[in-house]
């Protein structure tokens, strides 16, 4: 049978996911818009009155996809919390990606956080770095692929390099850029595992839930790869959010190597 609305789009992409009907209508709660350019709705299941969170966006098939893959990546760990996804579709030319709704709060532990960011660093690909698409980080191009067994390389290719490109060297004379590549590599040949990466963890990215009679830390809107998980703490210094109960968290539960202050401080992360 042939979908209809861009509702009977939604509950038949969810119906199909959970194995059971589901009868989704607009409700209050979704938000006003998501990164990307994308747009953000609550719905709610008739049948059982569950509430869901949905992102969509025209034209927006590879990065929701990519979102929704990376989500589902993070959640398998069982270590930190996300939106559980739920479906992936497309309407016409709209993409949309459904996930679970979380009832966010305040307060919370910024220890716990940090403590369960630092478990979910522990699962590795034995690919290497990157992942298994591309993806955005905002409405930027994000290439993954192909996967690299060094760091220093895929950093140089596929993220200070693509940069770069877009950029036209932000402006730098050939000289400059090629210095500058090679100090980043040098900087990056600390061999470090390829560790699951949120990949734009931001204060905005990261907050607390109500779950079970509890407030847990929840972290959403990834950009995610396998990289360096210094790469991930350091992304929460740029614009501030985390404080030092969250530092000293992900250090009692997996400290970071001799070195890692220097590679942060010295720009390599966001040149």
């Amino acid at each position: 049978m042939g979908v209809g609305s861009y509702m009977d789009a939604l509950s038949e992409a969810a119906s199909e996911a959970l194995q059971r009907p589901v009868k989704l209508q607009s409700t209050s709660g979704g938000g006003f818009s998501g990164g990307g350019g994308a747009s953000t709705a609550a719905v709610k299941d008739a049948e059982t009155d569950t509430k869901y969170f949905v992102k969509a966006a025209s034209h927006g098939d590879k990065m929701l996809k990519a979102e929704f893959l990376g989500v589902k990546e993070m959640s398998e760990t069982n270590t930190i919390r996300v939106p559980t996804p739920v479906a992936f579709g497309n309407y016409q030319s709209k993409a949309f990606a459904i996930f679970e709704y979380l009832d966010f709060t305040g307060g919370g532990s910024q220890y716990e956080l940090g403590q369960q960011l630092a478990k979910m660093h522990r699962h590795f690909s034995s690919q290497g770095f990157g992942f298994h698409v591309d993806n955005t980080i905002g409405a930027t191009h994000q290439p993954n692929l192909p996967w690299m067994d060094n760091w220093a390389d895929f950093w140089d290719t596929h993220r200070l390099g693509h940069m770069l490109k877009l950029t036209n060297d932000a402006g730098l004379s050939h000289d400059k850029v090629e210095k500058l590549r090679q100090k980043t590599r040098e900087l990056l040949s600390h061999n470090p595992p390829p560790s699951l990466l949120h990949g734009d963890l931001w204060g905005g990215n990261k907050g607390f839930c109500r779950d079970g009679g509890k407030i847990i830390p929840v972290i959403f809107d990834p950009a995610t790869y396998y990289g360096d998980r210094e790469a991930d703490v350091a992304m929460t210094y740029l614009f501030g959010g985390f404080n030092g109960d969250f530092y000293k968290g992900y250090e009692d539960e997996w400290p970071l190597p001799a070195g890692h202050e220097k590679r942060r401080t010295s720009g390599s992360w966001n040149d």
